[in-house]
């Protein structure tokens, strides 16, 4: 693990770092806040994910969670959103597939699969080295994300109830079965065969999971992906069908952006604390 650089924040430090990743098999990058209750006893940890085009730059820089992190003493985790500069034919034409946009899958399509193993660097491999090499609470884990990063929370609790004990989604794409983002994605990643795909839809997952992990998801209106890609609806629905514990927030002239992330933070991080923290 390399340091590339740190930062005094709210008494406790920020740090950007580089390692080697062996599922994915190429340089990741990903960044920690470190609360001051870390330098006398181990802390709860919080992964958060991050949308398209993102690294794990974005939510430090903008959300203002460090500030709520040091209040409760817990410690924040982002990463990459994909592997990069890979030179595969494709991987930066768009927005929306390749670089910056992994979607948290184990990719089983050549060349991507390769390197694109994201599923299992996010729930295994950058978890292992946060637990080794930070001052954290392995048994205190939350996750959280933001459009195709709460996807991936999502996902990812609902398939782990091992491995996290709380979980938290802004404007989260949560049937990407059912949208042109994640129909490109999984067919890109996963292959034409669609029975693949639902062990990373999320929408799939409440219809056969027997883990009641209470959802919190908050979404704006004013969100200009609202009704074609991110589709709450869904969620809502499947969720009283199945009676599986869901907070569903929806905010009037909020869009998808990190000031509507930064005008609830707040909330996530007393989420998060409350379960973690047992308060």
């Amino acid at each position: 693990m390399k340091t590339i650089k740190t930062h005094r924040c709210f008494d406790g430090e920020l740090g950007f770092y580089k390692h080697d990743s062996k599922v994915n098999k190429t340089p990741m990058s990903f960044a920690v806040y470190m609360p001051p209750q870390a330098k006398e006893n181990p802390v709860p940890v919080l992964f958060y994910l991050s949308g398209l085009t993102c690294t794990e730059e974005n939510f430090m820089a903008k959300s203002g969670a460090q500030k709520y992190a040091a209040e409760h003493g817990i410690a924040l985790v982002t990463m990459d959103t994909s592997p990069r500069n890979l030179g595969l034919a494709g991987e930066d034409d768009s927005y929306d597939f390749g670089s910056g946009a992994g979607f948290y899958v184990n990719a089983t399509e050549a060349p991507w699969d390769e390197n694109y193993q994201m599923y299992d660097y996010v729930v295994e491999e950058l978890p292992a080295l946060i637990f080794e090499q930070f001052n954290v609470d392995a048994n205190k884990v939350g996750i959280f994300g933001h459009s195709m990063g709460g996807h991936g929370a999502l996902m990812i609790a609902l398939r782990n109830p091992d491995k996290y004990q709380s979980v938290s989604a802004f404007s989260p794409i949560v049937a990407p079965m059912h949208n042109d983002w994640g129909k490109k994605a999984f067919n890109g990643y996963l292959g034409r065969d669609q029975s693949t795909w639902e062990q990373y839809d999320t929408c799939e997952l409440i219809k056969t999971t027997k883990n009641r992990i209470p959802l919190l998801v908050d979404q704006g209106l004013d969100d200009e992906f609202l009704s074609e890609y991110l589709q709450p609806e869904r969620l809502e629905a499947v969720c009283e069908t199945h009676q599986h514990p869901l907070t569903l927030r929806r905010h009037a002239g909020y869009d998808h952006s990190y000031y509507f992330i930064s005008s609830f933070i707040k909330d996530h991080i007393d989420y998060h604390a409350n379960i973690l923290l047992g308060l």
